[in-house]
């Protein structure tokens, strides 16, 4: 993927998440999204679903841990990496 078309991508992911999941509350990329209670497990399947459907791919089970899913950033670059 090329720089643009990743930047594209981290600020769909980051601006999905705001809008929809954080009702137009902004957050930064380094900012803990699950410890911090701003998202609970039922919005992390809901992002798990919209990334799954907008990337036409399948997140496994296993791989929705805190480790990917704590940040903005951690979220990109997980899903950079699949």
């Amino acid at each position: 993927m090329s720089k643009q078309a990743t930047e594209l991508s981290r600020q769909s992911v980051h601006s999905y998440i705001e809008s929809t999941l954080l009702s137009g509350s902004t957050v930064a990329g380094d900012q803990d999204l699950l410890l911090s209670g701003l998202l609970d497990s039922l919005s992390v399947m809901t992002l798990v679903s919209h990334l799954e459907a907008q990337r036409g791919m399948q997140i496994p089970p296993q791989d929705i841990t805190l480790e990917n899913f704590e940040r903005v950033d951690k979220i990109c670059d997980y899903l950079e990496l699949s």
